[in-house]
Parts: C-alpha cells; sequence; structure tokens
C-alpha cells in the first residue's frame, strides 16, 4: 500500500457490546463518525483525532480490531506498525471492526472472550449476556461494500499433540493405504497441525474447509482433484482411506476406525474432460470432519507449499520456513523435513525456469511486433542451455538519442531468485539526472565474453537509430572483463572506473597494514583529492602525499589505472558522475518472485520504463520558466 493512501474509518462510539449465540462478540447502537486514516499515520495521531470526535480521552485506552473472519479475538493495536498492519487489512477486506476499550473493559472482555471460548455454543447462547457500552469503528475503503463473510471460528485448545505421525502408514495394499491425502504413492511426513489452527487474515486452513463443495464440483483432471482433497482433509481434520485411486476414477471414504459414513466417488467425465464428484456422503458419524481432529501432511503436500513460498521469497531458510508452516497452517515440522521439501521444491522450479525459455522466440516475436523500432535478439541455445537475450526498446533509444547526455553506465543487476543467469544493463541519465534505461541483457554469466556479447548488440541499436557514439563515455566498475570489454568495442570510446568501487578496494588495502584508523583516514583523504584533482600538479601532489606515508599505498594507486577515474587525467566527460551507483534503483524494478522467469522480467522492466516514461512527462507539463 502507498504510504499516502487514505483509508475512511467509519467510527462508532456508545454502542452495547455483547455475546452472540456461538460465543462471537456482537456490537450494537452508538453514533458514528467518518474519520480519514492513513498507512504512515501515527497510534497517538489516531487517538487524538478519535479522542476530538467523541470528546473523551483515548491517551490510556486500548485500540483493538477483528481480524476478518474472526469475531471472537480482539487484536491489539500497541505500536504505529500494528495500526499500518490494521489499514493494510482495511485495503484488502470489505471491513474490520475495530474497538476503543479502557483498561478495565480490556479485562472484562478477556474474561468474557475466554468463558466464550471454553464453552459449548448452547451454554453460551443460554448464559447470562452482559452487555459493555464501548467505542468501535469499522474500517473500510473507497465505500467498497461486500458481504460480510462466515464466522470460521474454531475452538481453542492448551493441548498441542507431541506424538508424530509415522513416516509411512503401515498397510500393504496400496489402494487401502490410511492416505491423509494426495494419492497413495506419497508417504506421510512426520507433522501435526495444533487443534487450534491459526485465525489470521485470510487463513488457509479456514479457507480449506469448504473446498469441496459437492456433487457435481468440477477439476481440471484427476491430479487436482486429490490436491484439492488434500486440502479439505487438513481443513475439516480427519483421514480418508483410498478404495480406488486411478487416473480416471478415484473413490474414498473416511479412515476412522469403527467405520464411517462419509464418502466420496469422482471420475472424468467423458463429455466434458473434467474430473467430476459424482456421489458424496458428506456426514462423519466417526464423530469427525469437525476441524479438531489430528491433521497430517504428505511430502507432496509439504513441497507444494514450500514451492509457492519460495515463488514469492526465494531466500528462505529452512528454519524460516518451519515457523512460517506453524504460524499460517498449524503443522509442526521439522528441520530436515522442510529442508528436503526446499530440495524438491527448488527442483520443481528449476523445472519450471527451464520450460520458459522455449517461450523466448514467441516473446521475441510480439516485442517486435507491439514495439516498432525495438531490438529483441536471442543467441541460439547450446545443447539446449540457454545462452544470451537482449532488448531494447524503441523509445528508450529514442529518448537516449535525442535526450541524454553521452554517458552510459554499464552494470550487473543483482537477482535475488535466480542463479541460472544474469542481467546486465546499460542506462544513461536524463535532463533531471534521473536514470533512464537504454538497454538490457540476460546472459549465462556475467564474464569478458558476455559483456562484448552486450556490448556488441547495444552498438549495433545505436547505430540504427542512427546515434554518434564515437566520442562516447562508459561508467563501469571496469571488473569482470568490462575494462577490455569496452575498449574492443567501443575503440573510440572513453571508460571511466567507479570512484566507489576503486575508493572500497583502496580502503581494503590500507586495512591490511600496520596504520591506524587516523592514518587510513589521511590517505583516503589524499586519494580523494587526486580523484578530484583539475592538474597534473596536483594529482601528483596527493599521490606524494601519499608515498611519503606508504610508497606501496602510492604504487597501489598508480597501478589502478588513475586514466579512468582521475578527473586530471581522464579524457573523457563524466558530467560530475564519479560513481555508477545510479543503477542501484534497479534492484527495485523487478520483483523477486518474477525473476525466476526471462519474460516475467523483461515484462517487469518494460511496465516499469512505462510508468517511469509517463510520470516524467506528466512532471515536465508542470514546469515553468522554460
Amino acid at each position: 500500500m502507498a504510504t499516502g493512501s487514505l483509508v475512511v474509518a467509519i467510527c462508532q462510539y456508545g454502542g452495547e457490546f455483547t455475546s452472540g449465540p456461538k460465543g462471537n462478540l456482537i456490537y450494537q447502537g452508538g453514533e458514528a463518525h467518518a474519520v480519514g486514516v492513513t498507512h504512515d499515520m501515527s497510534l497517538e495521531s489516531f487517538k487524538a483525532e478519535v479522542s476530538k470526535m467523541f470528546n473523551v480521552d483515548a491517551t490510556d485506552m486500548s485500540v483493538k480490531y477483528f481480524l476478518p473472519n474472526n469475531n471472537r479475538t480482539l487484536i491489539t493495536v500497541s505500536f504505529d506498525r500494528e495500526l499500518q498492519r490494521m489499514v493494510e487489512l482495511a485495503a484488502s477486506a470489505a471491513q474490520v471492526d475495530v474497538f476503543l476499550v479502557s483498561r478495565e473493559e480490556n479485562r472484562i472482555i478477556a474474561t468474557q472472550a475466554g468463558a466464550s471460548i471454553s464453552k459449548p455454543a448452547s451454554t453460551a447462547a443460554s448464559g447470562d449476556k452482559r452487555k459493555r457500552p464501548l467505542s468501535k469503528i469499522k474500517v473500510f475503503k473507497n465505500n467498497k461494500k461486500t458481504p460480510d463473510a462466515p464466522s470460521n471460528s474454531v475452538q481453542a485448545s492448551a493441548n498441542i499433540m507431541k506424538e508424530p505421525s509415522p513416516v509411512v502408514a503401515e498397510n500393504e495394499d496400496n489402494r487401502e493405504m490410511v492416505s491423509m491425502f494426495d494419492d497413495a504413492v506419497n508417504p506421510y511426513v512426520g507433522s501435526e497441525i495444533t487443534e487450534e489452527p491459526p485465525q489470521g487474515f485470510d487463513n488457509p486452513i479456514m479457507l480449506w474447509d469448504d473446498i469441496i463443495g459437492g456433487v457435481g464440483q468440477e477439476f481440471d483432471n484427476v491430479k487436482e482433484f486429490r490436491a484439492q482433497l488434500c486440502k479439505y482433509a487438513i481443513g475439516k481434520g480427519f483421514a480418508y482411506r483410498f478404495i480406488k485411486n486411478e487416473t480416471s476414477r478415484v473413490t474414498v471414504k473416511c479412515a476412522a476406525e469403527g467405520g464411517c459414513s462419509w464418502r466420496l466417488h469422482a471420475s472424468e467425465s467423458s463429455r466434458s474432460k473434467k474430473f467430476v464428484i459424482k456421489k458424496m456422503t458428506d456426514e462423519h458419524t466417526c464423530g469427525g470432519g469437525s476441524g479438531e481432529g489430528q491433521r497430517r501432511a504428505t511430502r507432496q503436500w509439504l513441497t507444494t507449499i514450500i514451492k509457492e513460498k519460495l515463488h514469492d521469497n526465494p531466500m528462505f531458510k529452512p528454519k524460516e520456513l518451519v515457523k512460517e508452516l506453524y504460524d499460517e497452517y498449524g503443522v509442526t515440522t521439522t528441520y530436515s523435513q522442510v529442508w528436503r521439501g526446499k530440495e524438491a521444491a527448488q527442483k520443481e522450479l528449476y523445472h519450471a525456469i527451464r520450460e520458459t525459455y522455449s517461450h523466448l522466440p514467441w516473446y521475441c516475436d510480439k516485442l517486435l511486433e507491439t514495439n516498432p523500432g525495438s531490438i529483441a535478439l536471442l543467441s541460439p541455445m547450446v545443447d539446449t542451455k540457454f545462452r544470451r537475450f537482449f532488448v531494447a526498446f524503441h523509445a528508450s533509444l529514442h529518448g537516449f538519442a535525442n535526450g541524454c547526455r553521452p554517458l552510459l553506465f554499464l552494470d550487473k543487476v543483482p537477482l535475488k531468485a535466480t542463479n541460472e543467469y544474469k542481467l546486465l544493463v546499460a542506462a544513461a541519465v536524463d535532463a533531471d539526472d534521473g536514470v533512464f534505461p537504454v538497454g538490457f541483457s540476460v546472459v549465462e554469466d556475467e564474464t569478458y565474453e558476455s559483456w562484448v556479447w552486450f556490448l556488441m548488440q547495444l552498438k549495433v541499436a545505436l547505430q540504427n537509430n542512427n546515434y554518434p557514439y564515437n566520442d562516447m563515455t562508459f561508467l563501469s566498475s571496469g571488473q569482470k572483463g568490462l575494462d577490455a570489454a569496452v575498449s574492443q568495442v567501443f575503440e573510440d570510446g572513453h571508460h571511466a572506473f567507479c570512484l566507489h568501487h576503486i575508493m572500497e578496494e583502496f580502503k581494503g588495502e590500507l586495512r591490511k597494514g600496520p596504520w591506524s584508523q587516523q592514518i587510513r583516514e589521511v590517505m583516503v583523504e589524499d586519494f580523494t583529492r587526486a580523484a578530484e584533482a583539475c592538474s597534473i600538479e596536483d594529482f601528483n601532489a596527493s599521490i606524494e602525499s601519499i608515498r611519503n606515508i606508504s610508497s606501496e599505498a602510492a604504487d597501489w594507486i598508480i597501478a589502478s589505472k588513475p586514466e579512468h577515474w582521475s578527473d586530471a587525467i581522464f579524457r573523457g566527460c563524466r558530467y560530475d558522475h564519479l560513481s555508477s551507483n545510479i543503477l542501484d534503483a534497479f534492484n527495485n524494478w523487478i520483483p523477486t518472485k518474477k525473476e525466476s522467469s526471462i519474460v516475467l522480467m523483461i515484462e517487469s522492466l518494460r511496465t516499469k520504463i512505462m510508468e517511469v516514461i509517463g510520470s516524467r512527462r506528466e512532471a515536465c507539463k508542470a514546469w515553468q520558466g522554460l
């Protein structure tokens, strides 16, 4: 959510708070006022606004609210970040119930909520309904109303199961295997779900309760049916047994000891080619299926969930995944189980990456078709392995040729999600010193050969746009073969080294020596003066000052090719740009989860370029005095 996004809060105060028939909390009555809440609003400001609105002192009061689909448990807002989280939820859900309560009311609500959880629904309904006046805030965005979602409350339990499930169910008949979910060939993962699944926003366990709707429900294929059946049984908390488990038909029944009436049969439809539920007895005579029984997950289920998480955040560690699985699904797993599941998920993601390579020829054609004047080139694959892909959009080439100085920054954009390929970029700066992308290349690795290939394609693209690149300046780190590659492709160009990279290397060398921190700082200052010197005399004076302290340090500077970074010696024009760090802006242009696909990655860049050009065009319209 954007920092300045406004959410409308309908604040209510003076009504009554009662216990519902199912132990839920119900608020009625009171007056209402509208309050604007932004994402960056502090909790103190929010309380002050509500205090003025209702003429009460809310300083020492607690702000509490309901999560969607849960009107039993109140969430306390104690910090600014928690208020931001409440606003974020309001942007996606229809509304959020929030209460402003005093310390005494806090204790009453806690006691009342605890009693409603521990008592059966019938007892709670017949008990004493004590009414409490509370202030309430209903929050929604853009006045978009949707029907209230049903409450999916789960009875709390302080007892968490300790005994792990068997890794493989002991049954010789595969079709009769007590398979929790998926198919009979998937052994159990020794994991369990607590009796109280997390009740957070969009809790998957709650959403899975009705994922199987009944007779007539269709699935794309048998694999999807098994996966949905897996989630359904996790949500309902029961195990089932395969009676038939074939590609064209599946029959399952509840695996409870002593027999149970729950049974389901699905088969492939000859008409629609879908997998359809044909018969279903949706009643558990064993007492199960209420969401309170023991739940176990298959290895395939665990791999699927981990794969989804790695797709969103490839940097997840097994230890973090263990916590995520427990927090979101209530599944208790071991480190080794998650480690194996992560390995399997990474293999599946790797195969998905390989499949996207086959889409690149089609994507190249579409880019050229929809962006006339653009350059999109795919290097032939070697042994079915991806090599290189270059793209330069016409808008970027035209903008660089007609609105930018002859200065190009070269670097690699770091990718977090994959090591299968690298992303190289060439970018300029516009008249307002904003980064302006010119060309991109996805290559197998960052080497001298890949940089030469990228620069050759860039040179051709500039030639096609009649750009006079002969006296152009390039600014880069000069590493990974860039020093030689630039001079080979652009013989008459000027190559400046990033002063930040050179400075960091110099500091690293100084840390290896015997000098104190103060002496090192003196040499760094002399190095900076040498880089910014306007004459050879000033440059030599700075080097001699360093040589008086350490001849080795002075020799290192001379060996670092100062003709590429000192103003006194460099023959090109850098336009006061001494560093290539301006390219760090690209680090946030590509969502991590899209880095695993070259097509999605380039599409993200294309979309971002459109946004940047459009926003800068609009900003130019507001300029005056030109």
